[in-house]
Protein backbone atom coordinates (compact mmCIF):
# COMPACT_ATOMS: atom_id res chain seq x y z
CA UNK A 1 0.00 0.00 0.00
CA UNK A 2 1.96 3.19 -0.76
CA UNK A 3 1.54 6.71 0.35
CA UNK A 4 -1.97 7.94 -1.65
CA UNK A 5 -3.52 4.61 -0.75
CA UNK A 6 -2.62 4.84 2.90
CA UNK A 7 -3.87 8.65 3.05
CA UNK A 8 -7.32 7.73 1.75
CA UNK A 9 -7.50 4.76 3.86
CA UNK A 10 -7.45 7.05 7.02
CA UNK A 11 -9.91 9.55 5.15
CA UNK A 12 -12.27 7.09 4.82
CA UNK A 13 -11.85 5.58 8.53
CA UNK A 14 -11.77 9.64 9.59
CA UNK A 15 -15.08 10.03 8.23
CA UNK A 16 -16.81 6.74 9.64
CA UNK A 17 -15.77 7.64 12.95
CA UNK A 18 -16.83 11.07 12.80
CA UNK A 19 -20.50 9.34 11.46
CA UNK A 20 -20.65 6.57 13.19
CA UNK A 21 -22.70 7.01 16.84
CA UNK A 22 -21.73 3.93 17.85
CA UNK A 23 -18.90 1.23 17.18
CA UNK A 24 -17.65 -1.92 18.56
CA UNK A 25 -13.79 -3.21 18.55
CA UNK A 26 -13.68 -6.70 18.18
CA UNK A 27 -9.97 -8.98 17.98
CA UNK A 28 -10.74 -11.25 14.83
CA UNK A 29 -7.88 -12.92 15.50
CA UNK A 30 -7.98 -16.85 14.81
CA UNK A 31 -11.76 -16.64 12.49
CA UNK A 32 -11.59 -18.10 9.11
CA UNK A 33 -12.46 -15.73 6.15
CA UNK A 34 -15.55 -17.25 5.31
CA UNK A 35 -16.37 -16.68 9.54
CA UNK A 36 -15.71 -13.09 9.19
CA UNK A 37 -17.79 -12.66 5.98
CA UNK A 38 -20.89 -14.40 7.59
CA UNK A 39 -20.34 -11.97 10.42
CA UNK A 40 -19.93 -9.04 7.94
CA UNK A 41 -23.45 -10.45 6.58
CA UNK A 42 -25.07 -10.63 9.90
CA UNK A 43 -24.07 -7.57 10.81
CA UNK A 44 -25.20 -5.25 7.45
CA UNK A 45 -28.90 -6.96 8.43
CA UNK A 46 -28.73 -4.74 11.38
CA UNK A 47 -27.16 -1.64 9.71
CA UNK A 48 -23.43 -2.13 10.77
CA UNK A 49 -20.25 -2.44 8.82
CA UNK A 50 -17.45 -4.67 9.58
CA UNK A 51 -14.00 -3.80 8.55
CA UNK A 52 -11.11 -5.38 9.46
CA UNK A 53 -8.20 -2.33 10.00
CA UNK A 54 -4.39 -1.72 10.43
CA UNK A 55 -4.04 -0.20 13.58
CA UNK A 56 -1.38 2.02 12.61
CA UNK A 57 -3.80 3.82 10.46
CA UNK A 58 -6.63 3.53 12.35
CA UNK A 59 -4.90 5.47 15.04
CA UNK A 60 -3.91 8.58 12.73
CA UNK A 61 -7.75 8.12 11.73
CA UNK A 62 -8.80 8.46 15.65
CA UNK A 63 -6.81 11.26 16.25
CA UNK A 64 -8.21 13.09 13.33
CA UNK A 65 -11.76 12.24 14.01
CA UNK A 66 -11.38 13.21 17.75
CA UNK A 67 -12.21 9.81 19.35
CA UNK A 68 -8.94 9.28 20.97
CA UNK A 69 -11.04 7.14 23.36
CA UNK A 70 -10.60 4.30 20.72
CA UNK A 71 -6.98 4.47 21.12
CA UNK A 72 -6.80 2.04 23.80
CA UNK A 73 -8.88 -0.17 22.13
CA UNK A 74 -6.41 -0.90 19.07
CA UNK A 75 -3.95 -3.46 20.36
CA UNK A 76 -3.27 -6.74 18.01
CA UNK A 77 -5.48 -7.75 15.15
CA UNK A 78 -8.79 -5.23 15.44
CA UNK A 79 -11.98 -5.29 13.35
CA UNK A 80 -14.63 -2.58 14.11
CA UNK A 81 -18.35 -2.89 13.46
CA UNK A 82 -19.49 0.82 12.49
CA UNK A 83 -23.18 0.95 13.45
CA UNK A 84 -24.33 3.22 10.87
CA UNK A 85 -27.11 6.06 11.09
CA UNK A 86 -30.66 4.03 11.45
CA UNK A 87 -28.54 1.00 12.66
CA UNK A 88 -29.58 -0.87 15.58
CA UNK A 89 -26.58 -1.04 18.17
CA UNK A 90 -28.01 -3.74 20.73
CA UNK A 91 -28.98 -5.93 17.55
CA UNK A 92 -25.12 -5.51 16.74
CA UNK A 93 -24.01 -6.07 19.87
CA UNK A 94 -25.97 -8.89 20.26
CA UNK A 95 -24.88 -10.24 17.14
CA UNK A 96 -21.13 -10.15 17.98
CA UNK A 97 -21.65 -11.62 21.36
CA UNK A 98 -23.47 -14.29 19.54
CA UNK A 99 -20.23 -14.85 17.72
CA UNK A 100 -17.74 -14.79 20.75
CA UNK A 101 -19.78 -17.65 22.21
CA UNK A 102 -20.43 -19.54 19.20
CA UNK A 103 -16.82 -19.73 18.21
CA UNK A 104 -14.91 -18.87 21.15
CA UNK A 105 -12.66 -16.82 19.37
CA UNK A 106 -14.16 -13.74 18.44
CA UNK A 107 -12.90 -10.86 21.01
CA UNK A 108 -15.30 -8.42 22.09
CA UNK A 109 -12.59 -5.65 23.34
CA UNK A 110 -15.02 -2.16 23.41
CA UNK A 111 -16.10 0.24 22.02
CA UNK A 112 -17.74 3.67 21.68
CA UNK A 113 -21.38 5.03 22.29
CA UNK A 114 -22.32 8.43 21.14
CA UNK A 115 -18.54 9.59 21.84
CA UNK A 116 -18.11 7.81 25.15
CA UNK A 117 -15.77 4.76 25.71
CA UNK A 118 -17.47 1.61 26.32
CA UNK A 119 -15.97 -1.62 28.01
CA UNK A 120 -15.78 -4.30 26.48
CA UNK A 121 -18.90 -5.09 30.11
CA UNK A 122 -20.64 -2.49 28.99
CA UNK A 123 -21.15 -4.07 25.06
CA UNK A 124 -22.06 -7.22 26.58
CA UNK A 125 -24.55 -5.31 28.93
CA UNK A 126 -26.21 -3.35 25.78
CA UNK A 127 -26.57 -6.74 24.03
CA UNK A 128 -28.73 -7.76 26.82
CA UNK A 129 -30.99 -4.42 26.56
CA UNK A 130 -34.57 -5.11 25.07
CA UNK A 131 -35.33 -3.89 20.86
CA UNK A 132 -35.78 0.04 20.60
CA UNK A 133 -39.56 -0.41 20.22
CA UNK A 134 -39.83 -2.22 23.35
CA UNK A 135 -37.34 0.86 25.08
CA UNK A 136 -39.05 3.73 23.87
CA UNK A 137 -42.80 1.92 25.60
CA UNK A 138 -40.92 1.35 28.62
CA UNK A 139 -40.08 5.12 28.17
CA UNK A 140 -43.15 6.12 27.57
CA UNK A 141 -44.76 3.92 30.66
CA UNK A 142 -42.63 5.50 32.93
CA UNK A 143 -42.85 9.54 31.72
CA UNK A 144 -46.88 8.65 31.64
CA UNK A 145 -46.49 6.65 35.08
CA UNK A 146 -46.04 9.28 37.69
CA UNK A 147 -47.82 11.61 35.35
CA UNK A 148 -50.98 9.57 36.50
CA UNK A 149 -50.20 9.28 39.84
CA UNK A 150 -50.29 13.00 39.95
CA UNK A 151 -53.49 13.25 37.97
CA UNK A 152 -54.80 10.99 40.63
CA UNK A 153 -54.10 12.11 43.41
CA UNK A 154 -55.04 15.79 42.03
CA UNK A 155 -58.65 14.47 40.93
CA UNK A 156 -59.33 12.47 44.36
CA UNK A 157 -59.54 15.31 46.54
CA UNK A 158 -61.94 16.80 43.98
CA UNK A 159 -63.70 13.38 43.81
CA UNK A 160 -64.40 13.85 47.51
CA UNK A 161 -65.93 17.13 47.49
CA UNK A 162 -68.04 15.99 44.67
CA UNK A 163 -68.73 13.33 46.96
CA UNK A 164 -69.77 15.29 49.75
CA UNK A 165 -71.63 18.09 47.34
CA UNK A 166 -73.91 14.89 46.36
CA UNK A 167 -73.87 13.58 49.94
CA UNK A 168 -75.76 17.39 51.20
CA UNK A 169 -77.68 17.53 47.99
CA UNK A 170 -79.27 14.48 49.20
CA UNK A 171 -79.94 15.55 52.20
CA UNK A 172 -81.00 18.39 51.60
CA UNK A 173 -83.60 16.85 49.22
CA UNK A 174 -84.54 14.28 52.01
CA UNK A 175 -85.29 17.29 54.43
CA UNK A 176 -87.12 19.23 52.06
CA UNK A 177 -89.00 16.25 51.45
CA UNK A 178 -89.97 15.91 54.77
CA UNK A 179 -90.95 19.67 55.21
CA UNK A 180 -93.49 19.30 52.62
CA UNK A 181 -95.38 16.34 53.73
CA UNK A 182 -95.37 17.88 57.04
CA UNK A 183 -96.79 21.05 55.50
CA UNK A 184 -99.72 18.57 53.80
CA UNK A 185 -100.58 17.24 56.65
CA UNK A 186 -100.72 20.51 58.70
CA UNK A 187 -102.96 21.67 55.90
CA UNK A 188 -105.42 18.78 55.80
CA UNK A 189 -105.86 19.17 59.56
CA UNK A 190 -106.46 22.97 59.95
CA UNK A 191 -109.20 22.25 57.07
CA UNK A 192 -110.11 19.64 59.22
CA UNK A 193 -111.08 21.94 61.90
CA UNK A 194 -112.59 24.86 59.74
CA UNK A 195 -115.66 22.12 58.72
CA UNK A 196 -116.41 21.63 62.30
CA UNK A 197 -116.19 24.59 63.86
CA UNK A 198 -119.12 25.50 60.96
CA UNK A 199 -121.13 22.63 61.68
CA UNK A 200 -124.59 23.64 63.75
CA UNK A 201 -125.75 21.60 66.39
CA UNK A 202 -129.88 20.64 65.55
CA UNK A 203 -130.35 20.90 69.21
CA UNK A 204 -131.75 24.57 71.17
CA UNK A 205 -129.95 25.92 73.17
CA UNK A 206 -130.70 25.05 77.17
CA UNK A 207 -131.01 28.91 77.90
CA UNK A 208 -133.69 29.44 75.40
CA UNK A 209 -135.82 26.76 76.48
CA UNK A 210 -135.71 28.14 80.42
CA UNK A 211 -136.48 31.68 78.46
Amino acid sequence: MDKNEKEQVVAELTERLRTSETLIVADYRGLTNAEIDGLRTRLLEHGARFAVVKNTLTRRAAEAAGTEALLALLEGPSAIAFVESGGDPIAVAKALGDVARETRILAIRGGMLEGQAMSAEAVENLAKLPPPDVLRAQLVGAIVSPLTTVVALMAAPLRDLLGLIDARVAQLEEAGAEVATAADAESATDAGGTEDNTTEDPRPEAGGEEE
